[in-house]
């Protein structure tokens, strides 16, 4: 194996990395291993596409690792026919796994070069069935509301309710809630109108912009 061969250190990354922390989804794995992540990568960090850490893909911004990712995935239980909400899209990787697995994926971005980055680079790959778009990530998506499923790609300090409101009864919300050792990956589940969570397990992710909660005054 050489340092190109993007394919060997893509099996290395899914066997090392993410089957070893309790993702054992079939079809998220097998997405993981069809899906070229060098692609979705700053040319001049190519290289370190299958590392086992973040990958900074814009200033501030950054590709997460792979397994906490993929955990975060496979939360979600997402299934063929889904209608995917990807807040935080980045350069599109996650989205292309998410297209894998569901019928259809809406990728939404607010940083305009890194949305066009993943537009060029879905499209170049053959994801037609996924659709980026432009907007602030705390705000979701309305226009294309209700989905199946929700995926927050980053941590945040608080959700707004709106994101609730754009799920479909029985719908799933999969996110990362707080930061360092002490953020916990949650899942929402709406059901009878009421959208209720469980703990999941702990992650340390990078935030996402637009979530972070001002500290309140106290007299």
């Amino acid at each position: 194996m050489t340092a190109f061969d993007f394919a060997s250190l893509r099996t290395k990354m899914v066997d090392g990395q993410v089957r070893t922390t309790d993702v054992t989804s079939t079809p998220l794995l097998d997405a993981m291993l069809g899906v070229e992540r060098e692609r979705f990568v700053p040319s001049a960090r190519r290289k370190l596409a299958y590392i086992d850490d973040d990958i900074e893909i814009a200033p501030g911004r950054y590709l997460m690792q792979p397994s906490p990712f993929a955990r975060i995935v496979q939360l979600a239980s997402v299934r063929p026919g889904d209608f995917v909400l990807d807040i935080g899209t980045g350069t599109g990787y996650s989205a292309a796994i998410l297209s894998r697995l569901a019928g259809a994926v809406v990728a939404l971005e607010e940083d305009g070069g890194l949305a066009a980055t993943a537009q060029e680079t879905l499209a170049a790959l053959g994801y037609d069935n996924v659709a980026v778009v432009e907007g602030r990530l705390a705000d979701g998506y309305g226009a294309e509301a209700p989905y199946d499923v929700i995926v927050v790609e980053g941590a945040v300090d608080k959700l707004p309710a709106t994101l609730f409101d754009q799920l479909k009864e029985d719908g799933r919300l999969v996110v990362v809630e707080g930061l360092g050792n002490s953020a916990v990956a949650r899942l929402f589940v709406k059901q009878d109108g009421v959208t209720r969570s469980r703990r999941a397990f702990n992650a340390s992710v990078r935030p996402l912009p637009g979530f972070h909660t001002e500290p309140a005054f106290v007299l």
